[in-house]
């Protein structure tokens, strides 16, 4: 028997030192070949750490939350032979000690193709969680289960990681389930239970870039009524004819197209701003990231040369990034390069909210959701789908009129939607 050492890779674009975000194996486990061992986390995404080899891992480099550097010992595992252990590679003893884990995430990048993770299996509709467990579940599938009256905690999930989709809670309902719920009495209980939390891996990250957002910039936000009546009148009508051949379109390709023509008159805010080096780069090419939620956070996967797609090949590549994302299949690249940021949290949209920049990029465009409301057009009160859309600029090189300017043409397009498309 020898020992096989893997170290922690060069992952590439320069990066020295990645942080350990999970283990996916504890000491004396067997291995297989292209089993994923561990999730790092670098400064852009996370990325899986497949076995080499068959094997009994026989020691652990660190602890999740470490930050190791590239060429460090990662995991030692006893195979068949004579290993490749080197003197140099012997690892320092670690203390045993029982870690909190975070629950597991998909990866966001993959180091190489590894076989797919095991979801738990579905044995039924209904599953008894315990009282603070958390399930998993998209903002939608939560919205769509307070509208329905059903507690998320007792739905099975039969997505990743056991994540509740839509079909769970149809299962739930068809099930005769939606009015079971758990003993009166524990409503009124005492609890002093405590649960602590390590930010470590995609969430440090993500507060991480959110502290140095708000520090770094000068936030100011800009918010602004929109009635898309007619934009939406449009959707539906390409959706009928259109939608059995081309796949159906939501609104956020009509914003993306919006967003492509406005800039054209408004250079400034398709720029990324070197505040070390004092330079602000404008750029022709309108890469749009899509603010996208997903088990282990907030990802912002980008539409590439939207200046160049037609609505439905926008439709298209916002649907598969996002799938990619919520699914921890995005790439580095398709993570990062963006030059304009939309953010949208459907149908929990809310009325106002005031989105952080995605430095270095100098502006986000926020979309808050539709409502029906009674507005006042040509001295008579008819019913008009409304939109707000809450959008944030840096300050230090987006002026307040360019800024207001810019989100009014956003509007008139939206409005009149035959105008997205006259060149």
């Amino acid at each position: 028997m020898g020992t096989h050492v893997i170290k922690m890779p060069d992952i590439g674009e320069g990066i020295a030192e990645v942080e350990l975000s999970q283990w996916h194996v504890k000491v004396g486990d067997l291995v297989v070949e292209d089993q994923v061992l561990a999730d790092v986390m670098t400064d852009k995404a996370m990325v899986d750490i497949p076995s080499p080899v068959h094997g009994k891992v026989i020691a652990l480099g660190g602890q999740p939350g470490e930050v190791m550097a590239v060429g460090s010992v990662l995991i030692s595992i006893e195979v068949e032979g004579a290993g490749n252990l080197k003197e140099s590679d012997k690892p320092a003893p670690v203390a045993a000690k029982e870690t909190p884990v975070a629950p597991k995430v998909e990866a966001v990048v993959e180091s190489k193709p590894v076989a797919p993770r095991t979801a738990p299996v579905c044995q039924g509709p209904m599953v008894a969680r315990e009282a603070n467990e958390r399930p998993l579940a998209s903002p939608a599938v939560r919205k769509h289960a307070l509208d329905l009256g059903i507690q998320l905690r007792l739905v099975r999930g039969s997505g990743p990681a056991g994540r509740v989709l839509h079909e769970d809670l149809d299962a739930y309902l068809a099930q005769g389930q939606s009015n079971a719920s758990a003993p009166v009495a524990a409503a009124y209980t005492q609890r002093n239970d405590e649960e602590q939390i390590q930010v470590i891996g995609m969430r440090r990250k993500i507060a991480q870039r959110m502290q140095d957002a708000t520090q770094r910039a000068a936030h100011f936000s800009y918010v602004e009524e929109i009635d898309v009546t007619a934009i939406e009148e449009l959707r539906a009508h390409l959706n009928e004819k259109h939608g059995a051949s081309r796949g159906k379109l939501t609104l956020l390709p009509f914003l993306v197209r919006a967003l492509v023509v406005a800039l054209r008159d408004f250079p400034q805010m398709n720029a990324r701003y070197d505040d070390e080096a004092q330079v602000i780069t404008r750029l022709g090419a309108v890469h749009v990231g899509v603010a996208t939620q997903s088990d282990v956070g907030l990802m912002v996967p980008v539409v590439r040369h939207a200046e160049a797609r037609s609505l439905w090949d926008s439709a298209a590549e916002i649907s598969r990034l996002a799938n990619a994302a919520r699914n921890g299949k995005a790439s580095r690249d398709e993570l990062s390069g963006s030059t304009i940021t939309l953010t949208s949290l459907g149908a929990l949209g809310g009325i106002v909210s005031t989105p952080v920049l995605n430095l270095p990029e100098v502006a986000i465009v926020g979309v808050n959701k539709i409502v029906e409301r009674p507005m006042v057009v040509k001295g008579q009160v008819v019913i008009r789908k409304m939109m707000n859309l809450s959008s944030s600029f840096d300050h230090r090189v987006v002026d307040g009129m360019d800024a207001a300017l810019f989100i009014q043409a956003i509007r008139g397009l939206l409005e009149q939607p035959a105008t997205l498309f006259v060149e």
